[in-house]
């Protein structure tokens, strides 16, 4: 059986802590959601109305099958990024990770990481989780490396399975069971 899935007010690693994602977080969060080449890594881009966002920021953080942090550096307290346990399954007790550093000059720093193992940590640890896995464009190179260094492992490819900036790309499974992640 699985822990409920609150959040944890504050997650600190060596550089970075995770928050629970705060009001004042929304515009920022917006920023990221609209910059087009930020998004390409992970999705294709369609513009988000600030209405559409509203409503997204407010019903993510109350979803029951949802943990998501805000990203912030240590040093500056400043919002970095987001990361977040999607689909939990309280019975399989598994969920899909996803992440971004939005803060460009964040980037390349390792935060991306250190902010997946803190949030594996917490799925395995105080959610009780079994499984998580995430699914990553095959050209996201930074973002493999990331997740490889956290313990994740490939699993599977989904050949050509997206469609991005009129390009076709393949898209990697990858996940992490509770005991590879004690061994990470």
């Amino acid at each position: 059986m699985i822990a409920a899935v609150v959040p944890q007010p504050l997650l600190r690693g060596e550089h970075i802590e995770l928050t629970a994602v705060r009001d004042g977080d929304r515009e920022r969060l917006f920023e990221w959601i609209n910059d087009r080449e930020e998004m390409l890594h992970n999705a294709g881009y369609a513009p988000v109305h600030e209405r559409d966002h509203a409503a997204w920021f407010d019903a993510i953080r109350s979803r029951p099958d949802v943990v998501i942090f805000a990203i912030r550096e240590l040093a500056s307290g400043e919002l970095i990024g987001s990361c977040q346990l999607l689909n939990v399954n309280p019975r399989h007790a598994t969920a899909e990770l996803q992440i971004r550093i939005g803060a460009t000059a964040a980037r390349g720093k390792g935060y991306g990481t250190e902010a997946v193992r803190l949030l594996l940590s917490h799925a395995f640890r105080d959610i009780g989780l079994q499984r998580v896995q995430l699914h990553v464009f095959a050209t996201n190179k930074p973002a493999i490396r990331a997740y490889e260094k956290a313990g994740m492992q490939r699993e599977g490819v989904l050949r050509s399975a997206a469609f991005i900036d009129g390009v076709r790309c393949d898209v990697l499974v990858m996940g992490i069971l509770r005991d590879e992640a004690s061994a990470a």
